[in-house]
């Protein structure tokens, strides 16, 4: 089983090898990998990331087919289904890490901004139940100073989503807590760049 700390690695390393542009993600999806993949899977990391479409999990990552178990929701938000998912990750495979992964420019983060500072509305319902779950991480960011400066405060409110998500991963299950006290399991914030292709783990990683 890889542990918690390794997985770490593994992934800032594969992170590196993608800004750099010196991927091995293209070697690894070959014939053998891929029967491989049909029977059994051996994920060393889940990653609760965003739906967006510049955020490809496996390729800033630099990671294979079964290397990673990927759960991707609109403003890596946290509910039921994504407590859940993770679960099985944890439980099925022993998988030790957990990444909730933001990134900037998030488009879910700026209609939870714009709503908030009565700027935009969304109609649809279903879109504001995602706008609803990121609204308590921030709301108190646009109370601030940052409100005038746009630009900071969707990087602070961004990263205080991840923290929120996070923390909803660590308490929101009895499963969870009792991987994280008494069998390694790490939950872990992390933001992903648009600009540069860094990824950038800033919450809870331990020092």
């Amino acid at each position: 089983m890889t542990t918690a700390l390794e997985a770490l690695e593994r992934l800032r390393a594969g992170n590196l090898r993608f800004v750099n542009g010196i991927r091995n993600f293209d070697q690894s999806i070959n014939q053998i990998s891929r029967h491989e993949a049909t029977s059994a899977q051996r994920p060393f990391a889940v990653i609760l990331g965003c739906s967006d479409s510049r955020v490809p999990v496996e390729i800033i990552f630099d990671q294979g087919l079964g290397d990673l178990f990927v759960i991707r929701v609109a403003g890596n938000i946290v509910a039921s289904s994504q407590i859940g998912s993770v679960e099985f990750a944890a439980e099925q495979f022993g998988t030790r890490l957990v990444v909730v992964l933001g990134h900037t420019g998030c488009g879910a983060i700026q209609a939870t901004l714009e709503e908030l500072q009565n700027r935009k509305q969304n109609p649809s319902k279903n879109i504001r139940s995602i706008v609803d779950r990121i609204r308590p991480a921030v709301e108190e960011l646009v109370a601030t100073d940052l409100r005038h400066d746009t630009r900071s405060l969707e990087q602070h409110a961004g990263r205080a989503n991840v923290r929120v998500s996070a923390n909803a991963l660590r308490h929101g299950s009895d499963i969870l807590e009792q991987l994280i006290q008494n069998d390694g399991l790490l939950i872990v914030g992390a933001e992903y760049s648009l600009e540069t292709g860094l990824v950038e783990f800033f919450e809870g990683v331990p020092v």
